[in-house]
């Protein structure tokens, strides 16, 4: 008796077709997955009895873009997925390109995605703030010099915070607040999500929309700014601890100054791998993609000398 329990190919439908036509790959892979109604663990699970094993968390890198097969290391891994998804062979391998190295010379360029509709849910919450989520600049007033992105993550491998420092310029005069919108690892409650201000800056307004598990915090200044004037503002995100997480990044909007991410890790929970990435868009593949080095300390250090629209970020591979 055969002990493969892959199911016979359902009809696929049009969304499904759509996506493995044009992809990209993380967008093709999460429309598949969830067609076909498995979690990663029962995923997992149907690829480890035909002999093809695939970490959870590294299933939840590729299907989220914090992570590209390696071509032909993963081939095996990818034509069993195609089975277990009950895919057309090959539509899932044809997706797949060359990993993308670093190059000095090349700048982002490209379409990207508005600050409003990033998650379902967004635009009722910067309305709420009195922002107009069709706008085409969210803080329009105030132009982003330096951003400073520290995280920790504990022993259970889980993000506990993010302290944020920002060095910013007024563009006119009169901007009093900076509008922050967080989105917390997925199985994270935002609801017990909280928010500590230090200098340069006050807790204002905070919406959240717990589906999405999407935060915006209104930061309020001391006073106005006047028009050139600098201004340097920190504050925190602590989360609740939830499960190993895959990494972290910031989006921005307009071409931006430099960017420093760095994600401090427990000395008893140290990643196997950390890979810094830009991409345009959250579900396209990465234009830079970098290897780094877990130093003295237990940090991780990305640094983003001048930053385009799109995400800049660090992937962490647990396997």
């Amino acid at each position: 008796m055969s002990t493969d329990s892959t199911p016979s190919a359902p009809e696929l439908d049009a969304t499904l077709v759509e996506a493995l036509r044009y992809g990209p790959f993380p967008h093709a892979l999460r429309t598949a997955i969830a067609h076909r109604g498995l979690s990663l663990a029962r995923l997992g699970a149907h690829l480890d009895r035909m002999g093809v094993h695939v970490g959870q968390s590294t299933l939840s890198y590729w299907q989220r873009g914090l992570r590209h097969p390696e071509v032909p290391r993963a081939l095996s891994a990818l034509r069993a997925l195609e089975r277990v998804l009950t895919l057309p062979p090959d539509s899932l391998v044809v997706l797949v390109g060359p990993r993308t190295r670093p190059a000095a010379d090349r700048q982002p360029v490209g379409s990207f995605v508005e600050f409003g509709s990033l998650w379902s849910g967004s635009d009722a919450l910067l309305s709420e703030l009195d922002v107009d989520p069709t706008a085409a600049r969210c803080n329009a007033e105030l132009q982003v010099l330096s951003v400073h992105d520290m995280i920790t993550v504990d022993q259970r491998r889980s993000q506990r915070g993010v302290t944020t420092r920002m060095v910013v310029q007024a563009n006119g005069a009169g901007p009093d607040r900076y509008i922050a919108m967080y989105h917390a690892d997925d199985g994270s409650s935002v609801d017990k999500c909280l928010v500590r201000t230090a200098e340069g800056c006050r807790t204002g307004r905070i919406r959240r929309h717990v589906e999405s598990s999407t935060m915006v915090v209104e930061l309020l200044f001391d006073r106005r700014l006047t028009e050139g004037e600098r201004h340097v503002f920190c504050f925190s995100l602590h989360d609740e601890p939830v499960g190993p997480t895959p990494g972290s990044n910031r989006t921005f909007r307009e071409p931006s100054g430099e960017y420093l991410l760095q994600i401090a890790f427990h000395r008893k929970a140290m990643p196997a791998r950390c890979t810094s990435y830009f991409r345009l868009r959250d579900d396209a593949e990465p234009t830079q993609s970098e290897d780094l080095v877990c130093g003295i300390g237990g940090v991780a250090s990305a640094y983003f000398s001048r930053v385009g629209r799109g995400l800049a970020g660090i992937a962490v591979d647990w396997d």
